[in-house]
């Protein structure tokens, strides 16, 4: 047997490490139950007070801000849909830059697992334009191909599997469509969010396989900033698009 060299060993080191840390630190609720329990958890969770704050919360963060220089400065280009959904769209942070950059014209739904969260993004967002629909990522009420844009940020943190939120979302997306999808990496910034939202995180080498499990490939990896990119911090942000050839899912929603 081949002796590992000294960077194997540092690199399985670090692999320990990051592991016993993501023990310690991230919240484990969504890997201890099924999804029906860690879908009632978030939807009491948002109903509540800390669904409350997350406006507030995302401006503080500067996640709001920052979310909307991608659209505005179209690295994200939302001009060219028509039919848009916005999963997870009760704190606003995407829904209301496509109110002020998408085609006037443009179809907009925004979705939420929590009616109490529907409620605060109406009020909020002083629009008509939306449609306002209460949604379960892993059994999303559209037909199929029935958008030709998804926005989801934070979102897919609160399923238990991602390739059963993704293959919905493969499903409503018109062959060609685009995904913007935001999420929490394993980073020890995101470990700490995990235990205040009560969420997972995700790796960011196994969720882009489970893009790709999910017929939705990569186009680009984003960042917030190039000091963003430069330190790895920021999280998740890809955009992703559905090919215009059918491709087999490995996990079909029931």
């Amino acid at each position: 047997m081949t002796p590992l060299s000294s960077p194997q060993k540092t690199g399985k080191k670090r692999i320990r490490l990051k592991k016993s840390l993501k023990s310690l630190i991230e919240f484990r609720g969504g890997n201890q139950v099924d999804q029906g329990q860690f879908q009632s958890t978030t939807r009491k969770l948002y109903d509540g007070p800390a669904g409350a704050v997350l406006y507030l919360a995302s401006k503080l963060s500067l996640h709001d801000p920052l979310v909307g220089r991608i659209i505005k400065t179209r690295r994200f280009d939302v001009t060219e849909f028509r039919s848009i959904l916005d999963i997870g769209s009760g704190a606003g942070q995407i829904l209301g830059h496509l109110l002020r950059e998408t085609h006037p014209e443009a179809r907009l739904v925004a979705c939420d697992l929590s009616h109490q969260m529907l409620k605060r993004a109406r009020n909020r967002m002083d629009s008509q334009r939306p449609n306002y629909l209460s949604a379960d990522l892993t059994n999303l009420p559209f037909l199929d191909e029935s958008f030709d844009c998804v926005t989801c940020g934070w979102v897919l943190e609160y399923v238990t599997d991602p390739r059963h939120g993704l293959s919905e979302i493969y499903r409503v997306l018109q062959p060609g469509g685009s995904l913007f999808l935001l999420a929490t990496e394993d980073k020890f910034s995101g470990m700490l969010n995990s235990r205040t939202w009560k969420c997972r995180t995700y790796n960011r080498v196994e969720l882009e396989q489970a893009f790709e499990d999910s017929g939705l490939p990569w186009k680009e990896q984003l960042w917030f900033t190039p000091i963003h990119q430069f330190l790895k911090l920021g999280g998740i942000i890809v955009e992703a698009t559905k090919p215009t050839e059918p491709a087999t899912t490995s996990i079909q929603s029931s």
